[in-house]
């Protein structure tokens, strides 16, 4: 029996065809595996970059083990045991956590983001952790190269941070969710960098702080950072120092914070003096000031305070003789007083007072009021 010709062209042409894609399957898998291990050695070098520039600011980070995967499309390093060394700290202070995730697209090896494991352990190296946090989710994300950072972020669901006594915790923090971002606004890395911070608080409360911060609050706070020389690798100690001496300052340029019934939006600017303190004032428009005052203790701070006079004066200069019902009363009527020295107006539809947020050698005023102390920055 004679085969048909044609059919056994046919067939040869059908399995040069499948040789030609097979070989193309494999071509592109050769490909694929070898950008692949191209983009994780890159991914590693921006890690390994970031490593030598954090060391270069005194915080060392290392791994008890460390594995790379995620291949097709993405670069996993797996970091167990991850411990991070403040050296510039006195005296010293170490981070130590489970293990951390960081992740990279094939595509974008630039761009690094990270998953912590918690609990997290803080202290002093080689004693026992002063401070433990925790999470049900903790992640951070970074854009740029190490020569040339351009943003990254910082975001918690349901933190806990407690601070260890002997055997007993006390609550320091406690939230729903808390994100913190910063990018470079204008200039660069190399030059001059303004820089953009904004602050976001979900039902946070620090017990340990005050007791006035037991309630939850709720907040959002943007602001610009002037002054900076560079962004190189140094402690923050140390970029607040270039910012006072290059007169720089720090811009609030949106605020709002709600705890309750009370309600505050605000902005302003602050500098740093010569002791590392700030310096300057916000205006804020507050609802349910009378709240407040109650919740920090205005009447004993007013009791205290060695600004009692001069409050008292500015009440007599309001009104004779409300300076002594203050100073009689111990403070009751200070919320009055208050009211009635600030700017009358509304906010989102609740009775509001505009006042000066004053900040003078790193003590705060609201009004003549004081209601704490800022630290040193450097």
């Amino acid at each position: 029996m004679m085969r048909d010709p044609t059919s056994l062209q046919s067939r040869r042409r059908t399995g040069r065809r499948y040789t030609i894609l097979l070989f193309i399957v494999f071509a592109l898998v050769a490909g694929w595996t070898g950008f692949w291990k191209f983009s994780a050695g890159r991914a590693q070098e921006t890690i390994d970059g970031w490593r030598a520039r954090e060391a270069k600011a005194g915080r060392i980070y290392n791994c008890a083990s460390q594995t790379v995967g995620g291949f097709p499309f993405r670069i996993e390093v797996n970091c167990e045991d991850a411990s991070a060394l403040f050296r510039s700290n006195q005296p010293p202070l170490e981070l130590k956590t489970s293990s951390l995730v960081v992740v990279a697209q094939v595509y974008q090896p630039g761009l690094l983001v990270s998953e912590f494991h918690g609990p997290l352990r803080i202290g002093e190296p080689e004693k026992s952790p002063d401070i433990i946090a925790d999470w049900k989710l903790a992640q951070s994300s970074v854009r740029g190269t190490p020569a040339a950072p351009s943003r990254a972020s910082l975001v918690f669901d349901r933190p806990t941070v407690d601070r260890m006594d002997g055997g007993n915790r006390q609550s320091l923090l406690r939230a729903r969710h808390i994100e913190i971002h910063g990018r470079i606004a204008e200039g660069s890395a190399a030059n001059k960098p303004v820089m953009e911070i904004a602050l976001q608080l979900d039902q946070a409360s620090a017990p340990g702080l005050h007791p006035a911060a037991a309630q939850p609050i709720d907040a959002n706070i943007t602001g610009l950072i002037r002054g900076l020389n560079d962004f190189s690798p140094k402690p923050w100690s140390v970029r607040f120092r270039e910012i006072q001496a290059a007169g720089g300052r720090i811009d609030i340029t949106q605020a709002r914070v709600q705890q309750g019934e009370i309600l505050a939006v605000g902005g302003g600017s602050l500098s740093l003096n010569g002791n590392g303190r700030l310096d300057g004032q916000l205006r804020v428009t507050m609802a349910g000031l009378d709240q407040f005052l109650a919740e920090i203790g205005a009447q004993q701070r007013v009791q205290t305070s060695p600004n009692m006079d001069k409050l008292v004066g500015a009440l007599d200069r309001l009104a004779p003789g409300l300076g002594d019902v203050a100073r009689q009363q111990a403070g009751a009527n200070i919320s009055l007083g208050i009211n009635l020295l600030g700017e009358q107006t509304t906010l989102e539809g609740k009775r509001a007072v505009t006042l000066p947020l004053r900040f003078d050698n790193g003590a705060v005023f609201l009004g003549p009021i004081p209601i704490g102390n800022t630290p040193s920055l450097f």
